[in-house]
């Protein structure tokens, strides 16, 4: 069954039927545009409060941001997108192990987004993992690659404290004290998804994924800088996501978002 369902087992040279949206719902790419850049917060500044400035004004201008010397090591950062591409390049059979279309799984390799109601497909593969408490979870992770669950689980634990770093900076840029976000949310729980879009044959007709919130507080992207599509909608516009050299995209999510 995965290896029918997998978009990543296979080259495509053209898009399959069941991945083609109306015309409608089509990508404007055309309309995309690619050099408007999200703002940068580089939290290595010594000036905390322009810091806190910063990503207070991200947060309500755009929702998205870039940071820089986030604390979270390089050469993880390197080490986690090549386990990942190892992760999807295992042959089919040993995908398979994993596979589930069940939306419900904590830990699964599935495609698309909900494929049991979908009508149309979206253009990614993807490998989803709980990651707190990790002592809880990993040993349902992949163990081939032999290094995923080492590599993962440290990048795991860097990025879950960078979190509660950036709630303490947008708690002070709405004039509350440094751990209020981090009490209010209370025990918080911790996803990762490794997302795979292969080449696509043509991307016109389809998305990785349509337009979307997350639903979460915070997400933390590690983003491969070899691999565009990332968009921002801001003030009606489609904004490209350009990644800077080892920097990491946050998206604040809908239980963070203030109407």
């Amino acid at each position: 069954m995965a290896d029918h369902q997998l978009i990543s087992t296979a080259a495509h040279d053209t898009l399959p039927g069941s991945y083609v949206r109306p015309e409608a719902q089509r990508p404007r790419l055309g309309e995309v545009v690619p050099d408007a850049d999200i703002p940068v917060v580089d939290l290595a500044d010594p000036d905390r409060a322009a810091v806190v400035a910063r990503i207070g004004d991200a947060c309500r201008t755009h929702g998205f941001f870039q940071v820089l010397n986030h604390g979270v090591p390089v050469e993880l950062m390197m080490s986690v997108l090549s386990v990942a591409y190892e992760f999807f390049r295992l042959p089919p059979e040993e995908k398979a192990k994993l596979y589930s279309d069940d939306p419900a799984k904590k830990i699964r390799l599935s495609t698309s987004f909900n494929v049991r109601k979908e009508t149309v497909h979206n253009w990614r593969d993807y490998l989803r993992l709980h990651c707190h408490p990790l002592e809880q979870f990993v040993p349902e992770w992949p163990d081939n690659p032999p290094s995923f669950r080492e590599i993962v689980s440290a990048y795991c634990k860097e990025v879950r404290e960078l979190g509660f770093r950036l709630y303490g900076a947008i708690s002070e840029s709405l004039g509350l004290e440094e751990e209020y976000i981090k009490k209010a949310l209370g025990e918080q729980e911790q996803h990762m998804a490794v997302n795979f879009y292969p080449k696509c044959p043509e991307p016109e007709l389809t998305y990785g994924l349509p337009a979307h919130t997350d639903p979460n507080a915070l997400t933390i992207l590690l983003m491969d800088q070899q691999v565009g599509g990332l968009q921002v909608l801001n003030q009606g516009r489609w904004i490209a996501v350009n990644p800077r050299p080892n920097a990491l995209v946050i998206n604040i999510g809908d239980q963070l978002q203030y109407q």
